[in-house]
C-alpha cells in the first residue's frame, strides 16, 4: 500500500503516489530554478505545468485509473526534457552565437484553427501554418472559391465544424511545428506569435460567441423549452391522428380518400410504419430539448439506439409500401365515346347533385323503386374524405354544325390491362333535358376500388350562334373559362355567353362588339 496525495496542477486535481510526487517536485523546482532569471518565468513555468497536467490526463485516460505513479512521472519528465540536458543544448548554442536566432524547432504539425489571427473562424490561418504558407495566400485562393459555384462557403463551414480550435498552450505550438518540452515553451517566448488585428467580422464573432456562452444560454433554454411545448404538442397530434384513423376502420376507411390510394392488404402496416417515421424524430428533438432546457442527464444510449434502430426500420418499411404504391401508377389507359345532342338556339348547362347507385347500393340501402318514385336522393356536400371530383368540361366550336359531347375516361394501373379495368370501372352520368344538359357532379366507381386517378373529361361542341346559360354551380369544373368574368351582379344564378366563330364569348360582350360595328 502506498501514501497518495492530490495536487492541483494547471489547474487540474491529480491524485499522485508519494514517491511520484517527490519526483515531480522536484523537477518543477529544477524548472522553476532554471527560467527565473528569465522576464517570463511566470508565464513558461506555467505552460510547462499545463502541459503536464495535459500529459497525466491523457495516461490515466488510456491505462483506466485513478493515480499517477512514480514510471509515469519519469515518462513525462522524458518527453519533457530534463533541465540539465536544456541547460548543455543552451550553451552550445550560445558558444555557436545564434541562441537568439534559433528559430522553433521543426517538429510534427497537426491542424487547428488559429482565432489569434483570426478573420472569421481562424481557418485559412491554421492551413497556413499546416502548409507552410503564408495565410494571405489561403484567405485569397477561399475568396476565389466562394465565386466557383458557392463551393468555398460550404468548404469553410465544413472546415469550421471539423477543424478543432487551438485553445492550449500545447495545441498552439503543435499547431506551429513546435514540440511541446523545455525547448519548445522556451523557443514560443522567445519567438512569439504577434497577434494580428482582426478587424470587424473577427470581432464580431467573437462577440457572438461571448453571447452564446453567456446571454444566449438563457435564450437557448427559452427556444428548448418552448421546441419542448410544440413537439409535445404535435406527438399528442400524431397520437390522436393514428387513433382517428383507426378508428374509422369500421366505417370502410379504404373507401375515403387520402386513404383509399393505399391498397387494404397493407394498409395497416403501412400507416403505422409512417407513424414511427414522424413520431420518432419529433420524439427525440423533444428529449433532446428538454436535457438543454432543465440541464438533464444525457438519453441511455441503448435506448437511443433502440429507437434509431425502430425509426430505420420504419423508414424502410415506409419506402417499400410507397415503392408498391407508387407502381400502382406506372401505366395509364383511356377510352372515348362519342354522344350527339339534340341542339337548341339557347341551351343551359347545369350541375346534377343526384347520387348515383348501382343495383348493390340499392339493395344495401333498401331503395324501393316505388316508395322512391318521383324522389332523388341528393348528394349535395362534400366531405374532407370524399375522392377528388376528376370531372371537367371543355367548351369548343362546332366544326360540322352539330352539337356533340365526346366524353373521355382515363385511369391509372401497374400494367394496361389494370389501368383500362379501372377506367372501365368509372360511371359518369349526363342527361339532355329539352334545352337542359344535366352533368353530375363527381364520377362514381361502379365496383368499390382503389383512387388510381380516375378522371373523366368532357368536350361539347357547340355550332356558331348558340347561346349558352352556365349555372354559378358550374364554375369549378369549366376548363378554360371563369363564370366570374361574365356576371353583371352577385345574385346572378346564371352567366351568359354565346358561341362564335373566335370561340365562346360573354354574351354582354358580344353585343357590344356587334354594336361598334
Amino acid at each position: 500500500m502506498k501514501k497518495t496525495l492530490n495536487i492541483n496542477i494547471g489547474n487540474s486535481i491529480i491524485h499522485l503516489e508519494e514517491d511520484a510526487y517527490e519526483m515531480l517536485t522536484v523537477y518543477l523546482n529544477e524548472v522553476k530554478h532554471h527560467f527565473a532569471k528569465n522576464a517570463d518565468d511566470f508565464e513558461i513555468v506555467t505552460d510547462i505545468e499545463n502541459r503536464i497536467a495535459e500529459m497525466f490526463g491523457e495516461i490515466l485516460t488510456a491505462q483506466q485509473k485513478q493515480v499517477i505513479d512514480i514510471q509515469d512521472v519519469q515518462s513525462v519528465i522524458a518527453q519533457m526534457g530534463s533541465v540539465k540536458d536544456f541547460e548543455s543544448s543552451e550553451e552550445q548554442e550560445e558558444m555557436a552565437g545564434n541562441y537568439h536566432a534559433m528559430p522553433p524547432h521543426d517538429g510534427i504539425k497537426k491542424l487547428y484553427r488559429d482565432t489569434d489571427q483570426a478573420m472569421v473562424a481562424g481557418v485559412c490561418v491554421g492551413l497556413g501554418h499546416y502548409l507552410n504558407i503564408e495565410a494571405r495566400w489561403i484567405r485569397l485562393a477561399a475568396l476565389i472559391s466562394v465565386f466557383i459555384g458557392g463551393s468555398g462557403i460550404l468548404i469553410y463551414l465544413i472546415m469550421w465544424i471539423v477543424i478543432p480550435r487551438a485553445e492550449s498552450k500545447s495545441e498552439k505550438m503543435a499547431m506551429r511545428g513546435e514540440e511541446a518540452n523545455l525547448r519548445g515553451f522556451m523557443n514560443s517566448h522567445l519567438n512569439p506569435l504577434v497577434k494580428q488585428s482582426r478587424g470587424f467580422i473577427a470581432e464580431f464573432f467573437e462577440f457572438l460567441g461571448n453571447f452564446i456562452n453567456g446571454t444566449g444560454k438563457m435564450v437557448l433554454k427559452v427556444v428548448a423549452t418552448t421546441v419542448v411545448i410544440f413537439g409535445s404538442f404535435i406527438l399528442l397530434m400524431l397520437i390522436i391522428g393514428l387513433a382517428g384513423v383507426f378508428g374509422m376502420w369500421d366505417a370502410d376507411v379504404y373507401n375515403n380518400f387520402p386513404f383509399s390510394i393505399i391498397n387494404e392488404a397493407y394498409f395497416s402496416t403501412m400507416v403505422f410504419a409512417a407513424f414511427i417515421v414522424f413520431l420518432i424524430p419529433i420524439l427525440a428533438l423533444v428529449l433532446f430539448s428538454i436535457r438543454v432546457a432543465f440541464n438533464g442527464k444525457p438519453i441511455n444510449k441503448t435506448l437511443s439506439y433502440g429507437l434509431l434502430m425502430v425509426w430505420l426500420v420504419g423508414v424502410a418499411v415506409s419506402v417499400f409500401y410507397i415503392a408498391k404504391v407508387s407502381a400502382e401508377f406506372k401505366e395509364s389507359a383511356e377510352f372515348a365515346q362519342v354522344t350527339e345532342l339534340v341542339p337548341h338556339k339557347t341551351i343551359v348547362l347545369a350541375i346534377d347533385k343526384t347520387r348515383f347507385f348501382t343495383k348493390e347500393d340499392s339493395v344495401n340501402y333498401k331503395i324501393d323503386p316505388v316508395n322512391y318514385k318521383g324522389r332523388r336522393i341528393l348528394s349535395d356536400g362534400r366531405g374532407p374524405f370524399d375522392q377528388p371530383r376528376n370531372m371537367y368540361l371543355r367548351l369548343e366550336k362546332s366544326e360540322n354544325g352539330k352539337m356533340t359531347l365526346s366524353e373521355n375516361y382515363s385511369a391509372q394501373g401497374k400494367t394496361f390491362e389494370t389501368a383500362l379495368k379501372n377506367a372501365q370501372n368509372i360511371h359518369y352520368d349526363f342527361q339532355q333535358v329539352d334545352s337542359v344538359l344535366n352533368f353530375s357532379s363527381a364520377l362514381q366507381l361502379v365496383k368499390q376500388a382503389n383512387y388510381r386517378g380516375q378522371e373523366v373529361s368532357l368536350a361539347l361542341s357547340v355550332p356558331v350562334g348558340t347561346h349558352l346559360k352556365i349555372n354559378r354551380d358550374f364554375n369549378s369544373y369549366l376548363n378554360g373559362y371563369n363564370f366570374w368574368d361574365c356576371y353583371e351582379n352577385d345574385d346572378q344564378e346564371f352567366s351568359e355567353w354565346v358561341m362564335t366563330d373566335t370561340g365562346l364569348k360573354c354574351l354582354s360582350e358580344h353585343k357590344d362588339a356587334d354594336s361598334d360595328h
